[in-house]
């Protein structure tokens, strides 16, 4: 197989690999579609999962089965599917225990680009067939079922952890892709006002497209002194994490939470930074305020439920000139029509 791979740190090429074997209970896809994330760029020239060699990249795909194992029972050569970003071992006692995202270890149910090679490559390996893929709809186009990948159950995510409802003042921070579907889904939840973090005209006219109540600019001064100032001191109910950096960022988030509030964190930080923020603004520690930090929950359950019909508009957040590709592209010296060619 061909793929487009982390040839080493700061380092990105096009490499070729034997085809995966595939086990009884997996599957072999040839894609559809593929899409670029920010974590491509985090694990390639940011160090943030550590040293990685000639791994192919990327997470976020849908295609056509080509091979199955023995035992996989609910799919066949020839479906059209969606393939999760996180794809667990779901017979491991973090499953069963309600961490998939952490079965075979800490992060293991992230396996694309992160322990195995990824989806930007002309075969896909899918392990645990039956409890990891979803038939795609013919209604979906497969540039939208990409998103259904990681983006939109990302941002999702944030919500469900902060456990955003009727009514909460919410903050969200960053709002790229993911950070979009954090507020669309802060929305989703019942919040009542909804605070976006960010600049870029495209981004924040999205937002407000979402259901963004207030658009607060990082360039304007501290964002927890512009929230604090325009809720009478007295905070948010839940903040969103879906950008900034480790030290920043939580400073701003505790410190703008109200006692009893919850943050929900889907960011990707670098795993040599130190998350830091003020003890005091965390009532000096015991001001129950509690952070929450996951990978979205990956599995078969979660992308049909996500490919039924919808209010979402993923395509407002679809591009083919998004900056981690255009980055890559551009480190790579090559363009799409480069790209390994399925078949």
């Amino acid at each position: 197989m061909k793929g487009f791979a982390m040839l080493g740190p700061n380092k990105t090429g096009f490499i070729e690999k034997e085809d995966p074997k595939v086990g009884s209970r997996d599957a072999l896809v040839r894609p559809l579609a593929v899409a670029p994330c920010t974590s491509d760029l985090h694990t390639v020239f940011e160090d943030a999962l550590g040293p990685r060699e000639n791994m192919i990249l990327g997470h976020e795909a849908c295609g056509e089965i080509v091979e199955v194992g023995s035992e996989v029972k609910d799919f066949k050569v020839g479906d059209r599917v969606l393939i999760p970003a996180i794809t667990p071992n779901w017979s491991d006692v973090y499953s069963q225990a309600g961490y998939a995202t952490d079965s075979d270890g800490m992060l293991g149910g992230w396996k694309f680009s992160n322990i195995k090679d990824g989806v930007f490559s002309n075969r896909i390996h899918v392990n645990d067939a039956d409890g990891n893929l979803a038939l795609l709809p013919k209604e979906i186009d497969p540039a939208e079922a990409c998103m259904l990948s990681d983006m939109i159950p990302t941002g999702l995510h944030a919500s469900e952890m902060a456990g955003v409802t009727f009514g909460d003042a919410v903050a969200v921070i960053g709002i790229g892709p993911v950070g979009l579907m954090a507020l669309r889904g802060a929305v989703l939840h019942g919040a009542g006002r909804v605070f976006a973090v960010g600049s870029r005209e495209k981004t924040v006219e999205v937002a407000k497209k979402y259901g963004a109540t207030d658009i607060v600019d990082y360039h304007n001064g501290r964002i927890s002194d512009q929230i604090l100032e325009a809720t009478n001191g007295q905070g948010v109910d839940k903040v969103l994490i879906a950008g900034g950096n480790a030290k920043d960022t939580f400073e701003e988030a505790v410190r703008m939470l109200k006692p009893g509030g919850s943050i929900g964190n889907v960011n990707y930080l670098n795993g040599h930074d130190d998350v830091v923020f003020n003890a005091g603004d965390w009532g000096v520690g015991m001001g129950h305020k509690t952070i929450h930090g996951g990978l979205m929950p990956g599995g078969r359950l979660r992308m049909e439920k996500l490919a039924r019909p919808r209010r979402k508009r993923p395509d407002r957040s679809i591009t083919d000139d998004h900056p981690p590709l255009r980055r890559l592209r551009e480190d790579s010296g090559r363009h799409r029509t480069d790209a390994p060619q399925a078949g």
